[in-house]
């Protein structure tokens, strides 16, 4: 039988050991990507767009968010800025089971002068949504939280591709 302090010596030593490993490894959590300009304009959007709301939060962090095309190194225009709900099951009395929410938007960046940086991409991502009139309220806050985690993929996935922009 060990004695309690050699024990403790030789715990502290394994997990000495394993925090070392775990630092050499490279691990590191995932940046916003880098964006090679210094100010970018919003332009398409509706007048309370949550996705501009969304890109303009991000993008500010990293560059001036311009109200104008005018002065701005980039224009980010959006061309579709949709979410889309349909019924995708009924049961037998044609009460509704299930939905799929859908979110596509569609843009383009270019210079102010027309040069185009980022020809038309359209971004569509789908979710399912199981239903029950039992639990409305509780489904409505949920298909809220999709939307908000489809927003924020694309906004996501838009701020890569602004990443391999070079004005």
């Amino acid at each position: 039988m060990q004695r309690p302090e050699r024990r403790g010596l030789i715990i502290a030593v394994g997990a000495a050991a394993g925090s070392l490993a775990l630092a050499g490894c490279g691990f590191e959590l995932r940046r916003p990507p880098r964006l090679a300009f210094g100010s970018i304009a919003l332009v398409g959007f509706a007048p309370r767009s949550p996705l501009a709301e969304a890109l303009r939060k991000e993008l500010s962090q990293q560059v001036r968010v311009l109200d104008g095309p005018d002065k701005a190194d980039v224009v980010l225009q959006a061309v579709e800025d949709l979410r889309d709900k349909s019924v995708v099951a009924t049961t037998s009395a044609a009460q509704v089971r299930e939905f799929t929410l859908r979110l596509r938007f569609t843009f383009r960046a270019r210079t102010p002068a027309g040069r185009e940086l980022i020809p038309r991409v359209e971004l569509l991502l789908t979710r399912d949504l199981s239903y029950s009139e039992i639990f409305a309220l509780a489904k409505e806050q949920e298909e809220a939280d999709l939307y908000r985690e489809m927003q924020s993929d694309v906004v996501a996935q838009v701020l890569r591709r602004l990443a391999a922009v070079h004005v």
